[in-house]
C-alpha cells in the first residue's frame, strides 16, 4: 500500500512540470531561470526554463517573467557575439506553463529563435 501512495505521489508531481522544447545544455541565469542556447542557419534559438514559488498561483505573472528573461537572455547573447537581432514578438515565443501544487512551484518552459539582423 506504501509503494502504491508513493508511486500515484511521483507520477502527480511528474506530471506538474512544463515540458522542454529543445533538447539542449542548460545554464543558470539566476536563481529563478536556467536557460540553453543553440546556433540556426540565421539566427540562434533560446530555450528558457524559469520557476517561482508563488502561494497563491500567478500564471500570468510567471509567463511574463519567464518572456521577459528569455528576450533579455536573447539580446545578451548578441551583444556578446557583438551583433544586433531582431525584436522577438511575444507571437514567436512559444510557452509551456506547469503548476506544481503540493510544492507552490509555478513553471514556465519558453522557446524563440532569434535573427540577426
Amino acid at each position: 500500500m506504501k509503494k502504491l501512495i508513493f508511486i500515484s505521489c511521483a507520477m502527480m508531481l511528474a506530471g506538474c512540470s512544463a515540458g522542454h522544447f529543445k533538447d539542449m545544455k542548460m545554464t543558470k541565469y539566476d536563481s529563478n531561470t536556467d536557460y540553453g542556447i543553440v546556433n540556426t542557419a540565421d539566427g540562434f534559438g533560446v530555450q528558457v526554463d524559469y520557476s517561482r514559488y508563488q502561494f497563491v498561483p500567478g500564471p500570468d505573472e510567471v509567463s511574463i517573467g519567464c518572456k521577459s528573461q528569455l528576450t533579455a537572455i536573447a539580446f545578451e547573447h548578441a551583444k556578446e557575439a557583438g551583433k544586433e537581432i531582431k525584436p522577438i514578438s511575444d507571437q514567436q515565443i512559444h510557452l509551456s506553463m506547469g503548476r506544481n501544487g503540493l510544492l507552490g512551484l509555478t513553471s514556465c518552459n519558453a522557446y524563440a529563435e532569434a535573427q540577426w539582423k
